[in-house]
């Protein structure tokens, strides 16, 4: 099987449903995030405030053509379709899932969530994180080959969804 790229806003479900999907075919999972905090020694947050978004976007594309041809499950950042070129390299890259999950779920989960900073979203409204998600949905789905809707489902219900699928 080649490998399976996950997509979607923050809160989506993409780590959570990359590990599972992992352990169902056996596959290596990589989430971006963690490997791009593993390669500047700093956290997300952290990054963002010294060398702003285009240069994390930038890294995030440098991680993403590592891994354009590998067998992994592999959990991409929430922003990972804001540049043209990561959204080319996407359909390079098959089958790529757009976990679709409304605000109205994502939302209460960015909010609980304190196991990790979100640069983008952290200390706004939930106005401010739908203007930060609505203008990605185009390019979510212009880069996914399959969207799995994710509200009201438990990870195993979008992993079975997904593997059916691909």
């Amino acid at each position: 099987m080649k490998g399976i790229i996950l997509i979607g806003f923050m809160g989506a479900g993409k780590t959570t449903v990359g590990k599972l999907l992992s352990e169902k075919t056996g596959m290596e999972h990589i989430d971006f995030d963690d490997k791009i905090v593993e390669e500047i020694g700093m956290t997300i947050q952290e990054y963002f405030d010294l060398h702003g978004e285009e240069a994390f976007r930038e890294r995030e594309t440098n991680v993403l053509k590592r891994y354009i041809d590998h067998n992994q499950v592999v959990s991409t950042g929430g922003g990972i379709v804001m540049r043209p070129e990561n959204r080319e390299l996407l359909k390079q890259m098959a089958p790529v899932i757009y976990l679709q999950t409304k605000p109205e779920v994502f939302i209460p989960r960015l909010k609980h969530d304190h196991t990790t900073v979100r640069p983008l979203v952290v200390s706004k409204s939930p106005e401010e994180i739908r203007q930060v998600f609505e203008p990605r949905i185009p390019f979510y789905e212009e880069s996914s080959s399959l969207v799995v809707a994710t509200d009201d489902r438990t990870p195993e219900e979008i992993v079975h969804e997904i593997l059916e699928n691909i």
